[in-house]
């Protein structure tokens, strides 16, 4: 019973040393969660309905986007996801950029991470065949899952 007690123990003591890594998830302004993100935001697109700025760290480049509503972010999320890459979601912001920038980002600003399609597959699959049709001298980027092509894009 004392051995069973003890193993619970741990148990929680375990859960209770995950929970401090990741921050409740930011709101805010662009400028708010980009501090918090330590960027110096590079605005890009400023409208009512979506701001977004690149950002360059020692972490690495990634696009940080806020929107006017829960609706206009998910709609831009869902058409986004076709490019590949990974997505920090937070109430009204995303940040996108690769796997380890995301990663980075979610111990400073919480969130939940979303994935986009995978491409550059070998066309293992239907999706990778139709992805990689004419991509003959476009690999260049890394085999990254088009997150290069997908930064450059404007994404309003």
């Amino acid at each position: 019973m004392a051995a069973l007690a003890l193993a619970l123990t741990a148990g929680c003591a375990a859960n209770d040393e995950e929970a401090p890594k990741e921050p409740k998830t930011a709101t805010g302004s662009l400028e708010h969660i980009a501090s918090q993100a330590k960027c110096e935001p590079n605005i890009q697109t400023d409208a009512e309905e979506i701001r977004q700025a690149n950002c360059t760290t020692g972490d690495g480049k990634y696009v940080l986007a806020t929107f006017a509503t829960d609706r206009g972010l998910r709609e831009w999320i869902n058409e986004a996801k076709d490019y590949g890459g990974s997505y920090l979601v937070g109430r009204k912001w995303v940040a996108v950029g690769d796997d380890k920038v995301v990663a980075t980002l979610r111990g400073r600003l919480g969130g939940t991470v979303e994935t986009g399609a995978t491409h550059h597959s070998g066309g293992s699959d239907d999706g990778g065949k139709e992805g990689n049709e004419g991509n003959e001298g476009k690999e260049g980027n890394g085999g990254s899952g088009g997150n290069e092509e997908h930064s450059g894009h404007d994404m309003s």
